[in-house]
C-alpha cells in the first residue's frame, strides 16, 4: 500500500511512498485530486514509488490532463528508477514535460 505524505501542504507538496499500483490507484486518485484543488501548483514527488504499473501510470495521466483543463500546474519530480523505467518504456517521458535523467548502463 502506498503512503502519501504531505509536506508543506500550503505549497502543494505530495511524497508518495510504496506502490503506484492498480491496488492503491483509486486511493490515490482522490488524494491528488483533493490536492489539486487546493492549490494552484502541485507538486508530486515520485522518489519514494517503488513499484508501478499501468494503472499507476494511468494516474499521472490523468492528474496531467486535468490540471491542464483547471489551468493549474502539476509537477512531477524525484522519479525513482521504477518511474524512469515505465516512462520510458512507454514512450510518455515528453508527455511530462519534467526534467529527467535517464542513465544506461553498460552491457559488460
Amino acid at each position: 500500500m502506498a503512503n502519501v505524505k504531505r509536506k508543506q501542504q500550503q505549497s502543494g507538496r505530495i511524497a508518495i511512498a510504496g506502490e503506484l499500483t492498480i491496488y492503491t490507484a483509486l486511493e490515490l486518485k482522490d488524494k491528488f485530486l483533493a490536492g489539486l484543488f487546493t492549490t494552484e501548483e502541485l507538486e508530486l514527488d515520485l522518489s519514494g514509488v517503488g513499484e508501478i504499473d499501468a494503472a499507476g501510470l494511468q494516474l499521472l495521466v490523468m492528474i496531467k490532463q486535468k490540471t491542464a483543463v483547471a489551468g493549474k500546474i502539476v509537477r512531477f519530480t524525484g522519479h525513482s528508477q521504477v518511474v524512469l523505467d515505465i516512462l520510458e518504456l512507454s514512450g510518455l517521458a515528453g508527455f511530462f514535460g519534467d526534467p529527467l535523467l535517464f542513465v544506461y548502463k553498460s552491457a559488460e
